[in-house]
């Protein structure tokens, strides 16, 4: 049963049948049946959860119900303000601005509001022993179960809605916080912080041993199966069961084996796990959806996810969106957009999905599962977003696809929770600019970096500075805060300025590779120079020269040490040149021999004499080792008030720099 509360405003209520013959107008995702286009350029129209979409518009005693009546009428150069309420819509637009006349949707000054995904849903009733035998003949495990023990209980409540046929796509909010599907083991509800279990002794190939295993022969058969191993997130089902051991359909990709002690592992889609807060259990033959509850979840607001996008831009340019919210959906771009403008948006619950090989058993298409397609997607050219915070999202804070686009000044936190190359922010195409962000608590990177050639345009430089990140490599290792692969000429792209620090693994499995940036696999023409890092094993930097091998990339005035990982082979490190770094740099050998040249770098064993490095302060005293010690490069190292630059990050008597969001 869906049940929707009238909406409320400071100007009165709208009836609820108009509300919902409105909403099943927009519900389908395509604009609303044509409506005449604004008398003149300029207009100021007003939305209203009190409107009606057959007024006016123009101003706030008269408004429009749904931001998507502004979208179909308006023309380059007017305006869209949106009064506070939640508008469960997606809204298209009927036609782009211009350079000079965009047009803009914005919240009214003062106004909170937000663009949801979501819809309520209602009619929960407790489920009954009965309710439970009546399963049981389906699924015989569910008789004896942690489920029938929570029923006994009062604990689970049911109700019949349609949300699909695909369970991993599913989604369910309590009073705007994300439930988790019914899974073993119950991972509690920090999407970024789970509870972990891990393959034991006797796992090899496709099968999971582990004594914790305790359910009947069979009882996990047909499951779904998350496993996460080194860099790697992957989905499966599991084949057969028994006590003490399950085994997959087929074994993780990448690594093609299931590794004691190593693998992390978790089992859902059985109904029989349902027995904790913030669990549901959604039947899609039955369309019906269990949820676990303390109380009654009819004194809560409980909702679905409906809709994907709540702004789609695809075929849109010159158009701004400012202080909008969004819950439980995001915005995107198309690759033919330019000049849109996203500015302070306020994003929660940006994309979901819980199954990340679909299907697929080759390595690629699995580590890369959400890069390109979740999160704020920005495609096009010459398109930006500022200003805005975003969390929560199984993939991207933000896809920088396309080329010259740009994210700068927003605070990205507690994404890609699937563990996947997903990042706070992704970045894809080429001559992009990423500075002054801040990135807390991610899956695996901060920033995620590929060099792509976009067709018809002439290619360029990235640019990744002034970033804060910390937290990364939380669901998977091998990693950075800045990563960046494999085998691609990077054209100059400079990564600079930016502080990295505190990772935060939750795996207790190897935790090989996690630096502040790392060029792996045979990455080429980058400028890395004047970064911080602390807490990483790797160090500041780190460079991988396997493959085509790591050429002609300048690593200049870092803080916090380096690890080169290169074989002994002449020409895999020709060009590369190391200046003027402070801290230990590992795995020198391999990497001279094979052409790189280092110079004028702190020796290890000599204290810098930093300013107060455990309050993490990296300037130099006076008395520093490190002033007038650097060969001088105009634009990196430029600066300092002795006669010739410092060594590290911070030129000595120059102001400090500073790194993330600018509030």
């Amino acid at each position: 049963m869906l049940r929707r509360r009238r909406p409320r405003s400071r100007r009165g209520q709208w009836s609820a049948a108009a509300l919902l013959a409105s909403l099943a107008m927009v519900a389908a995702g395509h604009p609303a049946a044509a409506h005449p286009v604004g008398p003149r350029s300029g207009q100021t129209y007003y939305v209203a959860v009190s409107g009606q979409d057959t007024a006016s518009g123009t101003s706030d005693r008269t408004p429009f119900r749904h931001i998507q009546k502004c979208a179909d009428v308006m023309v380059p150069g007017d305006t869209c303000l949106v009064l506070s309420g939640t508008y469960e819509e997606t809204v298209v637009p009927a036609r782009s601005g211009t350079a000079a006349l965009p047009i803009t949707y914005r919240a009214a000054p003062g106004a909170k509001v937000t663009v949801s995904g979501a819809s309520e849903i209602g009619g929960f009733q407790p489920v009954t022993a009965a309710d439970v035998a009546e399963i049981a003949g389906s699924d015989p495990f569910a008789a004896d179960s942690q489920f029938s023990d929570a029923v006994a209980a009062g604990h689970v409540y049911r109700t019949d809605v349609d949300l699909g046929t695909d369970v991993t796509t599913v989604q369910v909010f309590t009073d705007k916080k994300m439930g988790v599907e019914a899974q073993w083991p119950y991972p509690g509800l920090d999407l970024l912080g789970p509870s972990l279990q891990y393959a034991g002794e006797g796992s090899a190939d496709a099968t999971v041993a582990d004594a914790d295993l305790t359910r009947p022969a069979g009882y996990w058969d047909g499951a779904r199966a998350l496993t996460g191993y080194w860099y790697v997130s992957a989905t499966t089902t599991v084949k057969s069961s028994a006590v003490g051991s399950v085994t997959l359909e087929t074994a993780p990709p990448c690594v093609h084996k299931v590794v004691p002690r190593e693998t992390r592992y978790a089992l859902s889609g059985k109904i029989g796990e349902l027995a904790h807060p913030g669990e549901w259990f959604y039947d899609p033959a039955a369309k019906r959806l269990y949820m676990y509850a303390t109380d009654d979840p009819g004194a809560h607001t409980v909702e679905a996810k409906r809709r994907t996008l709540g702004f789609d831009l695809a075929g849109t340019s010159h158009t701004t969106v400012a202080g909008i919210g969004l819950f439980a959906t995001t915005i995107r771009t198309g690759a033919t957009s330019t000049g849109v403008t996203l500015d302070g948006i306020n994003g929660q619950y940006l994309s979901h999905y819980t199954d990340i090989t679909q299907g697929a058993t080759d390595c690629g298409s699995t580590v890369t599962r959400g890069v390109g397609d979740t999160g704020i997607i920005l495609d096009g050219t010459r398109n930006k977003i500022v200003n805005s915070d975003l969390s929560l999202s199984a993939g991207n804070g933000i896809a920088l696809r396309g080329q010259n686009n740009t994210a700068t000044d927003n605070v990205i936190h507690d994404v890609d929770y699937m563990g996947t190359y997903a990042a706070g922010i992704a970045v894809q195409g080429n001559s992009q600019t990423v500075t002054h962000n801040t990135i807390s608590r991610v899956g695996r990177s901060g920033i995620n970096l590929q060099w792509n050639e976009v067709t018809g345009l002439t290619p360029g430089k990235d640019v990744i500075a002034y970033n804060d990140v910390s937290g990364y490599a939380r669901l998977s290792l091998d990693v950075a805060a800045i990563y960046t692969c494999c085998s691609a000429w990077m054209m100059g792209t400079s990564i600079d300025h930016n502080v990295l620090h505190d990772p935060a693994p939750t795996t207790t499995s190897t935790t090989f590779g996690i630096s502040g940036i790392y060029a792996d696999n045979g990455q080429s023409d980058l400028v890395i120079a004047n970064n911080v890092g602390w807490g990483n094993r790797e160090g500041t930097v780190m460079l991988n020269g396997l493959g085509t091998g790591s050429h002609d990339n300048g690593v200049y005035n870092n803080t916090g040490g380096m690890t080169l990982f290169y074989v002994k082979e002449p020409g895999q490190s020709t060009g590369t040149r190391i200046y003027n770094n402070v801290g230990t740099i590992r795995g020198l050998d391999g990497a001279t021999d094979g052409g790189l040249v280092l110079s004028n770098n702190l020796p290890p064993e000599v204290d810098p004499l930093f300013v107060d490095a455990a309050g993490r302060d990296y300037r130099l005293t006076a008395d520093s080792p490190a002033r007038n010690q650097a060969i001088p490069l105009p634009g990196i190292n430029d600066g300092s008030t002795d006669a010739t630059p410092s060594l590290g990050a911070y030129q000595y008597g120059a102001p400090k720099w500073t790194a993330g969001a600018r509030r």
